[in-house]
């Protein structure tokens, strides 16, 4: 099962030696889930300060600086990880140094159709038996 830790926390609730040790025991744990085949990908995200945010609305397009949301907390990075259900999920992002200080949201992955001569196919069934 595939799931996707989304990292949130303020950005200005680190100091640089805390935002540094962060980063060097995130980057442990990636190495380790790596290493167990279940890591997909993760990455930090720049600064809030530094999106964009895209709206179509009536057909016009509206192009805004900064996210989409006003809140305390911004999503600062993700996991992608597949593992084998969502305890195991819990406790891995129980262990990620963010979620002393922020939050760390777990959703699961909706499986994409797959598409074959007959048009789309619901693989959801198949992918959960």
């Amino acid at each position: 099962m595939k799931y996707m830790l989304l990292i949130y926390g303020d950005e200005r609730c680190w100091t640089e030696d805390e935002r540094l040790e962060c980063m060097l025991e995130s980057m442990r744990i990636s190495d380790e889930l790596q290493q167990q085949g279940k890591l997909i990908s993760s990455d930090p995200l720049h600064s809030v300060t530094t999106a964009t945010s895209l709206r179509i609305r009536n057909g016009h397009k509206q192009v805004t600086d900064g996210p989409f949301a006003e809140t305390t907390e911004q999503l600062g990075g993700y996991y992608l990880i597949d593992v084998d259900n969502l305890d195991e999920a819990i406790a891995i992002a129980a262990r990620l140094p963010p979620a002393k200080k922020g939050t760390i949201e777990i959703r699961p992955l909706f499986p994409k159709p797959q598409v074959g001569a007959e048009g789309l196919t619901d693989q959801t069934a198949e992918s959960t038996a």
